[in-house]
């Protein structure tokens, strides 16, 4: 699937502004955002509930645009479920087959391939009502995958579930994308671990535009953009300046750090944002040495969340579980690996270095957007 330019916008708010993307045949992508950034709107407009101010959606060659939802031939998961409360868990997968007359024998046969590939074959002759969350969730995949679509749209379809059925409908999906090569899928979420888990890429989005698109890797290990270090896994982003002889100065230490070439970022005394994952901090003396006082420690299991003030900002770092625990107000040490670091552009004032990333990055313009939240437009 293409989208391309796709703008939409709702009683003068743009909700979705001139997005490019490409979904490969057979790829997982990821739509991954806070509320409002617009995912769940392009996935609406790939489904052809939204039409589009400006811009093209594509299905393999043909152009969508134009065409009504029953036509495109996409199969599409939602959040509720949507399942038919007085038809059987059989009859409610073979729905879209009969909308679309499909011959009766075909029908039956798809209905009990798609059952079958959901794990939902035993319980085709119940209702809703006697299914948990996560059967229904696999119903409405079913029903979803029934009419053989070359593209499946699922719409946050894990968010209404508690922690241990998401953990195993996580695992499900997973299978179903090795399962089924052919099928693109386009899932949106605002949830990193869903997007990081299933997906091939990652499109993350932010007030109506696209930020940021890559492998969940390369996301998490070297983002372009603070936005997308602090929403794809947690990170410090600390303000640094580039010092003139090398590296980057931070609360009056100059730390050991790479400064890309070429960049914005690299004219000496430029502000810039140092992220540093807090797993990738550990604690006493060691290369980029950072002193600071400890203010708070969290007992997470394994490990332990330390917090240390570091010349007026916060610094977290995860370490394995501590035995004793300094006690708070105790002056600490904190270090990280030169390569474990990233230099970003722009300061941590909110701007999130958008103005520079025509240095940092190929995905063009990235000025703001503005965005009304889209799900109050859905009705």
């Amino acid at each position: 699937m293409r989208l391309e330019g796709v703008t939409v916008s709702y009683g003068g708010n743009v909700v979705l502004d001139s997005l490019d993307l490409t979904v490969g045949p057979g790829e997982f992508m990821a739509l991954l955002g806070p509320s409002g950034s617009g995912k769940t709107t392009a996935l609406r407009a790939v489904a052809g509930f939204v039409r589009p101010d400006a811009g093209r959606v594509l299905l393999g060659d043909r152009d969508v645009t134009a065409l009504p939802p029953h036509r495109r031939g996409v199969g599409m998961v939602v959040q509720q479920y949507a399942l038919f409360p007085h038809m059987r868990v059989d009859a409610n997968v073979a729905f879209g087959l009969k909308a679309r007359r499909t011959p009766r024998a075909e029908t039956a046969a798809r209905v009990a391939e798609a059952l079958e590939t959901t794990g939902m074959a035993a319980y085709a002759r119940r209702y809703p009502r006697e299914l948990s969350g996560g059967q229904q969730q696999r119903v409405a995949i079913a029903r979803a995958l029934a009419v053989r679509p070359d593209v499946l749209l699922l719409d946050e379809p894990l968010s209404a579930l508690d922690a241990r059925l998401r953990s195993g409908m996580l695992a499900e999906l997973a299978r179903l994308h090795r399962e089924l090569p052919g099928v693109s899928m386009l899932y949106v979420t605002h949830d990193q671990v869903e997007a990081l888990t299933l997906a091939d890429r990652v499109a993350v989005m932010d007030r109506a535009r696209l930020q940021d698109c890559g492998t969940p890797h390369d996301l998490y290990r070297r983002p372009r953009t603070s936005f997308t270090a602090s929403f794809v896994g947690d990170a410090n982003l600390l303000p640094v300046t580039v010092a003139a002889g090398g590296g980057v100065e931070f609360a009056g230490t100059v730390l050991d750090v790479p400064v890309p070439d070429g960049a914005t970022a690299a004219v000496p005394g430029a502000s810039a944002t140092l992220c540093v994952r807090p797993h990738l901090v550990g604690l006493g003396d060691g290369p980029n040495t950072l002193r600071g006082t400890l203010t708070e420690v969290q007992w997470r299991g394994a490990t332990h969340r330390l917090y240390a003030d570091v010349g007026g900002h916060r610094v977290k770092a995860d370490v394995r579980e501590l035995r004793e625990t300094p006690p708070l107000g105790t002056e600490v040490s904190l270090h990280f690996a030169a390569r474990d670091a990233v230099l970003l552009p722009g300061g941590t004032d909110g701007t999130d270095g958008r103005d520079d990333l025509s240095d940092l990055s190929d995905l063009g313009d990235l000025d703001e957007g503005g965005a009304a939240d889209d799900r109050s437009q859905m009705g």
